[in-house]
C-alpha cells in the first residue's frame, strides 16, 4: 500500500504543501486562518496520515530523539534493570521528554564504548549520561555541539550539566543515625567503590560518622560486591565466615537492604531486635520489605525531570552551563532498633 504523503494531504484540503506543514507543526500565520486549520486536519484524520519522522529530521536537523546512557560498570550484568532505581530514573525522563514531543534512545555501554560514537550514530539532539566516572570518555563530548547532562557524575567539567545529591552527607545521615542508636559495629554493604563514584561518596560519609564518634573504621565491617539482590543475600553468610560482630549495617542501596533483610532472616536473625539496616534511595521496595527500611530518601524522580529540562533549555540556547544538588533527608521507618 502506497504510503500517504502530505502532498495527499493538501490536495485533499485543497491547500498547498506549505500550509500543511504550518498547520502540523503548529507554527503560527496570519494567513492560516481556523477554517483551513481544520479542514487540514480533517484531511489527515481521513487519510490516517502519519509524519514521516526520518524526512523530518533530515530537513530540520532535529531527531527529536534524547539519548539516556547508563555505563555498565559490572561487566556481564544486566545492570540498568536488575536496580528498581534506574526504573524510576527512567520512567522519569521518558515521561518528560514524552511530554514535550522527544523520544528516548536507551544505551548500556560497556566501559570502553565510546559515547560521542553512539551519540554521532544515532543522531541525538542531546545526551543524559547516568553514574558515569572521570576516567570514562567524556571529553570527544564537547566537539559534538549538543547538550550534555551528567547524573550523578563526579565530574568537573566547564561545559556539561550536573544533577545529583550530596552522597557524602547521605552516608554520614545514615550511619549517624545508628551511632546515636547504641551501634558501634556497623558493616557498610555496597556495590563496588570506584574513585569518583557515588559508592565511594557514600562510603566517605560512613567513615566521616564513624570517625565523629571516635569508632574506628574496620577492614572486617566492609563488604563490597555488585548492586543487586543476589550478592546482599550473600552478605550474612559472609559476616558469620569472618566472625564479625556487627550488630547494623549501612547498606547504600535500598536493594541491598532488602536483600540484606531476607539474607539475615535466612540464618534465623530477628529484624530489627538483633540486626539494624539503614537503606539509601527511598525506593518502593523500601516500603514493602518486612521490616520497612530506614532510608535516605533521595527524589529520583526530580532527577529525571530537572535531566530532561536542562537538554530543552538548552536547545531553545536560554540557559549557561547548570549544577543542580537536590536535597536528601532521612527516612525513619521499622528497621532500626536501639541498642540499649
Amino acid at each position: 500500500m502506497k504510503r500517504v504523503g502530505i502532498k495527499d494531504v493538501a490536495r485533499e484540503a485543497g491547500v498547498s504543501t506549505t500550509t500543511v506543514s504550518y498547520v502540523l507543526n503548529h507554527k503560527s500565520s496570519e494567513t492560516i486562518s481556523a477554517e483551513t486549520s481544520q479542514r487540514v486536519m480533517n484531511a489527515v484524520a481521513k487519510l490516517n496520515y502519519v509524519p514521516n519522522l526520518n524526512a523530518r529530521s533530515l530537513s530540520s536537523r532535529k531527531t527529536n530523539l534524547i539519548g539516556v546512557v547508563i555505563p555498565q560498570t559490572e561487566p556481564g550484568k544486566e545492570f540498568m534493570f536488575s536496580n528498581p532505581f534506574y526504573g524510576e530514573l527512567l520512567s522519569s525522563v521518558e515521561y518528560t521528554a514524552r511530554k514535550h514531543g522527544y523520544h528516548l534512545l536507551l544505551s548500556g555501554p560497556q566501559s570502553d564504548q565510546s559515547y560521542s560514537s553512539i551519540a554521532r550514530n544515532r543522531g541525538v539532539d542531546g545526551i543524559i549520561i547516568v553514574g558515569s566516572y572521570p576516567t570514562h570518555s567524556l571529553g570527544e563530548l564537547r566537539q559534538l555541539s549538543i547538550p550534555v547532562v551528567l547524573v550523578d557524575t563526579y565530574v568537573k567539567d566547564p561545559v556539561f550539566h550536573t544533577i545529583g545529591i550530596d552522597d557524602r552527607l547521605g552516608g554520614q545521615l545514615a550511619t549517624h543515625h545508628l551511632i546515636e542508636q547504641g551501634h558501634r559495629h556497623i558493616a557498610f554493604v555496597s556495590g563496588a567503590v570506584s574513585e569518583q563514584g557515588v559508592m565511594q561518596k557514600r562510603f566517605l560519609g560512613y567513615m566521616d560518622a564513624l570517625n565523629e564518634a571516635g569508632i574506628p573504621v574496620k577492614e572486617q565491617h566492609l563488604y563490597f560486591g555488585t548492586v543487586g539482590l543476589d550478592f546482599a543475600l550473600s552478605v550474612p553468610q559472609e559476616m558469620t565466615r569472618r566472625g564479625s560482630v556487627e550488630t547494623a549495617a549501612f547498606a547504600a542501596a535500598d536493594i541491598l537492604g532488602a536483600g540484606l533483610i531476607k539474607g539475615l532472616r535466612k540464618l534465623g536473625k530477628r529484624l530489627p531486635d538483633d540486626f539494624s539496616i539503614v537503606g539509601f534511595d527511598d525506593l518502593d521496595i523500601a516500603r514493602v520489605c518486612d521490616p520497612s527500611l530506614t532510608t535516605i530518601r533521595q527524589d529520583i524522580s526530580a532527577k529525571g525531570r530537572h535531566a530532561v529540562q536542562l537538554i530543552l533549555d538548552a536547545l531553545d540556547g536560554t540557559m549557561e552551563k547548570q549544577e543542580r544538588i537536590l536535597p536528601i533527608s532521612l527516612v525513619l521507618r521499622d528497621s532500626v532498633q536501639k541498642v540499649i
